[in-house]
């Protein structure tokens, strides 16, 4: 007699960590990779798919995506390689962003209009040759578009054409995501449930302080980029630019940066690096591995966004699950003593009250 069908599964979490997203039941690996720079730039072919291999081999289950990277040839290059990987769907989390499109002239094709807003999923999902994703951020705010609209939109998406399961917001404010919580809930729509915003050591403001009430209130997820401020925090650029670096292969986007590593703010950073470095390794690390770890120990992090050119990287990144629990307070406050730069918060008055993020 048979026992019946056995169900295909590919996955091994090996050491990965888990968080949900946000106040919501699904739950995203505690590192992730994304494509931004890479996949459909930078890398094309066998190798995008060698990196994706390599994460999901060390348990990563989260993979993270745009419309506008490389035009679409980043949601091109990663679906072929899921494609060709073959993995069941329903054991790895797909993101997307939708706002930027893909360089198109016709006015049409970018925002967060109704329109926009579905007809780019829909092409977001044949580049990616999937029927759908886990979730679909809105790429930046739209102040052309009014509100309700931008939250009927995804709303459809997810509710009438199934083409996700939730939607978030990159980069928008505190306010932006308050006010698209509150249509949804006055007009018995969706609301965004996860935020996508740059977090590292040297960048805290707003994540620390902004979105603060966002976490309390509302249980806000959010998915990091930049954790290792596009590499500065590797240590790799302490005496100049490389060869091959990120700020090397990408001058245009990072002139700025690169402009501002010559000067006074640039060099105290570098030794701030250096600093950080020697508790690396104290802690049996790199300044990379603790970096990262300090990212992932903060509990509003749902998950850290991972960018990788080639699969060393990826193994190496990954040794940062190892230090997360070496962050003792101590080292916490060490670490603080080099950053000098935590954010003072709101206000309360001595009115504080210990709470979770909300569920029901």
């Amino acid at each position: 007699m048979s026992d019946g069908p056995i169900v295909p599964t590919a996955y091994e979490p090996k050491n990965m960590k888990f968080r949900y997203l946000g106040n919501t039941g699904l739950q995203v690996s505690l590192f992730s990779l994304g494509g931004w720079l890479t996949y459909g730039g930078t890398q094309k072919g066998n190798v995008v798919k060698e990196c994706l291999k390599a994460a999901w081999d060390h348990g990563i289950q989260t993979f993270d995506t745009a419309e506008t990277y490389a035009n679409g040839a980043s949601e091109v290059e990663m679906g072929r390689a899921l494609k060709e990987l073959g993995w069941p769907r329903d054991e790895y989390v797909l993101t997307t962003k939708i706002f930027f499109g893909t360089g198109r002239k016709e006015p049409n094709t970018r925002g967060l209009s109704r329109k926009h807003i579905v007809e780019g999923l829909k092409a977001s999902l044949a580049r990616l040759q999937t029927p759908y994703v886990d979730v679909v951020f809105a790429h930046r705010p739209d102040p052309a578009t009014p509100m309700k609209e931008v939250v009927e939109g995804f709303t459809q998406c997810i509710r009438n054409l199934n083409l996700a399961y939730y939607w978030g917001t990159s980069e928008w404010s505190a306010a932006q995501i308050t006010e698209a919580i509150g249509i949804a809930e006055k007009y018995n729509l969706i609301a965004p449930v996860v935020e996508q915003p740059q977090y590292n050591a040297l960048h805290r403001e707003r994540f620390e302080v902004e979105y603060e009430p966002l976490f309390r209130q509302h249980g806000y997820g959010t998915t990091i980029w930049s954790p290792l401020a596009s590499g500065f925090l590797t240590g790799k650029y302490n005496e100049g630019v490389p060869e091959g670096s990120r700020f090397a292969t990408n001058k245009a986007f990072f002139e700025d940066t690169v402009k501002m590593l010559q000067s006074e703010e640039g060099k105290a950073k570098v030794e701030k690096v250096k600093k950080l470095t020697k508790i690396a390794e104290r802690l049996g690390a790199t300044v990379t591995h603790l970096s990262l770890a300090w990212a992932a120990k903060n509990p509003n992090v749902s998950t850290v966004i991972l960018g990788a050119t080639k699969v060393e990287q990826i193994v190496d990144n990954l040794k940062a699950l190892d230090v997360i629990d070496k962050l003792t307070p101590e080292i916490m406050d060490e670490i603080e003593g080099v950053l000098e730069n935590k954010p003072k918060g709101v206000a309360t008055w001595g009115r504080v009250r210990e709470k979770g993020p909300v569920r029901g």
